[in-house]
């Protein structure tokens, strides 16, 4: 079967490798469908903090069931998506249903090698039957989870002022199901492209770039109170740190991002506004389900999002240009 690995940043090679053997407990899916995150951008540039190299990138996927287990409930034939968290199911995060953050969490394309290739086989536990959903919009419902998960546990009422600081993939999540909350939601960003987009796709009430002059007009924007809930989604340390600033008073900070550095803040500045601090890692399956009926109910704009298409005989040649802010990527799609 075709593989394509990363070996080290900026390195793609395509090969070709052993077709997996289904273990007892595993679904053999023929994967169909790829999403490339900003996880496999930043794998391939090397700044994913979790990784060792070479590795076999991609968790967003769909497929096809190509081999059951006898104790599923799935069928040869079947359209399925998959949970890419592999966790143990044991540790005090999964004991308390935190299965995102699990102390032992694998996640394919990270920790073990992932679908930028033509078969996996997975535990059935992580493997689900799409119902009424397409192969494309089934690949979407894991990046489009990452960020109901964090709306989710920021816990944003309907009249709360909302900024997303990050217009890549994951903060528009955000911004979609802060916006099916009914928060009044502001975008922030450098790129004038995406915040057209938001503007465009994603009915946000204003998109404010970054540069001279921002931070007033957040201000203006929300009558010097500025916003009750603020997620960073942009995978810099300066600008999570800058975030700080844009909290209301009794407000809420959700870090969706990651990065290898240390990120400081003003305490007495956090203190005075009682704010609270929140990460927010991966998602569980109650958010999965949700993205997955919100598609199903054309809540979302899949077909906007899904800007680039791929095929994974192309895909070591090509996947620099994703990289390329003048091609206007939100969400490319790789067809194996």
């Amino acid at each position: 079967m075709l593989t394509v690995i990363c070996n080290e940043p900026g390195s793609l090679s395509a090969v070709e490798r052993e077709k997996p053997a289904r273990k007892p407990g595993e679904i053999l899916i023929r994967i169909k469908r790829v999403g490339v995150c900003g996880t496999d951008l930043h794998i391939f540039t090397g700044n994913q903090p979790y990784l060792q190299y070479p590795r076999v990138m991609g968790h967003e996927f769909s497929g096809i069931v190509e081999e059951t287990d006898s104790a599923s409930d799935l069928n040869v034939g079947d359209v399925v998506y998959v949970m890419p968290y592999l966790s143990c199911g044991t540790c005090i995060a999964c004991r308390r249903g935190k299965t995102n953050c699990c102390t032992h969490i694998q996640v394919l394309g990270v920790h073990c090698d992932g679908a930028f290739t033509e078969y996996l086989s997975i535990p059935h536990a992580f493997v689900h039957k799409a119902m009424g959903v397409s192969l494309d919009q089934a690949a979407m419902i894991e990046f489009l989870s990452i960020g109901a998960h964090a709306v989710r546990r920021s816990n944003l009422q309907a009249d709360n002022r909302v900024l997303v600081v990050g217009t890549g993939p994951i903060g528009m999540a955000a911004a979609i199901f802060a916006r099916l909350r009914g928060a009044q939601v502001i975008v922030l960003d450098t790129r004038d492209d995406r915040l057209a987009f938001c503007k465009e796709h994603l009915k946000v009430h204003a998109a404010v770039k970054i540069g001279d002059g921002d931070k007033e007009t957040l201000a203006e924007l929300t009558e010097g109170d500025f916003f009750d809930v603020v997620f960073d989604a942009t995978g810099n340390a300066r600008a999570m740190e800058r975030g700080f600033e844009f909290i209301a008073h009794g407000g809420t900070y959700v870090m969706i991002s990651v990065v290898r550095d240390s990120i400081t803040f003003s305490d007495p500045e956090f203190h005075k506004r009682e704010a609270t601090l929140m990460g927010s890692r991966n998602a569980t399956q109650e958010d999965f389900r949700h993205v997955e009926e919100c598609l199903r109910n054309g809540l979302i704009p899949h077909a906007a999002l899904n800007t680039h298409r791929l095929t994974l005989s192309t895909v070591a040649g090509s996947f620099a240009s994703l990289l390329d802010p003048k091609q206007g990527v939100v969400k490319a799609i790789i067809e194996c």
